[in-house]
């Protein structure tokens, strides 16, 4: 055989060897990322998909709590990560919409990623203690104007930070950083208990951190916001009281890697996420928690994300809420 045919034949072979090495995509554990604390809505999200998922990816998924910053800490991790499918990001709206709009000085833009879908959408609802003497939403805002009120969540720059400010300011609170104070915490979970405990007057956020409390009735919800009920939460939606906007204020789960993940990897990616949101015992789980399935393309994802962060960053200029620091 001539040296060139030779040659032809080796750089056939490795090309096949470089192929099927790809094609056994994964070959050891997946770390997930998670960016925020246990208890919160990302925590519960990406636990209840764990089984699923991993059962389609047919590889361990290490959980991993990485947390600081409002998601921050978390997604920095991934965005420095290599960039070969074994460290994966849940991202989520606080992480990838509320930060990228409130802080300046955030070490990553929303081109730093790669998303191959969003999956789930849950509402936000307002919650405060039984026993706090307000009924309704009307009942917090005349509170919030006359003497002023506090709201917890889960970091400054968070999801729950801009939530209750924009609901306030919806209802037509005049300088509601004013005359809300902001008491952040470690976590959604512990955002969440900080009302329970009195530490607070009231808290948005998702109804998936909600929903034990409420089916417990350790918490009363006020509003939620969406333009139908929400099974298990007993409060008027934002289009019964007339403020339709509000329903863009939703959270939501996604998956994402480095910006450069390969073709190939985010290909498998998007179908593990499709064939693993569509477990029944996921979608009742997460159903009950008052979130939608609805697995999204990459391109669906990037443009959902993108109407977002243009919503959130709107409210942030008009208020003056941008983190310069």
């Amino acid at each position: 055989m001539k040296l060139r045919q030779l040659g032809a034949v080796c750089a056939m072979g490795l090309g096949l060897t470089a192929t099927a090495a790809l094609a056994e995509y994964p070959e050891r554990p997946i770390n997930m990322v998670i960016p925020y604390g246990a208890g919160g809505a990302t925590d519960i999200s990406a636990r209840t998909i764990a089984e699923p998922l991993g059962t389609v990816v047919g590889k361990p998924l290490v959980m991993s709590n990485i947390t600081g910053a409002g998601g921050a800490t978390g997604s920095v991790a991934v965005q420095n990560a290599k960039a070969d499918g074994y460290t994966m990001l849940f991202a989520r709206v606080g992480s990838h919409t509320v930060n990228p709009a409130m802080k300046a000085t955030l070490p990553y833009t929303l081109d730093d990623f790669r998303f191959v879908t969003v999956y789930e959408i849950n509402p936000v609802a307002c919650a405060v203690r039984p026993d706090s003497g307000i009924e309704t939403i009307e009942d917090l805002v005349s509170l919030t104007e006359s003497e002023g009120t506090s709201f917890s969540s889960s970091g400054v720059g968070s999801m729950l930070h801009l939530a209750a400010v924009m609901v306030l300011d919806e209802f037509g609170v005049e300088n509601p950083l004013d005359k809300a104070i902001h008491i952040p915490q470690g976590g959604g979970g512990e955002a969440a208990t900080a009302v329970l405990n009195g530490t607070v007057t009231f808290i948005c956020t998702n109804t998936s951190a909600l929903a034990n409390f409420v089916a417990n009735g350790q918490l009363k919800p006020i509003l939620v916001t969406t333009a139908e009920p929400v099974p298990g939460f007993d409060a008027p939606t934002a289009v019964d009281l007339g403020k339709p906007d509000l329903t863009q204020l939703v959270g939501w789960t996604g998956i994402a890697g480095p910006d450069d993940l390969p073709d190939d990897v985010a290909a498998k990616w998007g179908e593990w996420m499709a064939a693993a949101a569509g477990d029944e015992k996921f979608i009742a789980q997460m159903s009950a928690l008052g979130s939608v399935i609805n697995v999204m393309s990459p391109e669906e994802a990037n443009a959902f994300i993108q109407t977002q962060y243009e919503t959130f960053r709107a409210l942030v200029d008009k208020l003056g809420m941008r983190i310069e620091g």
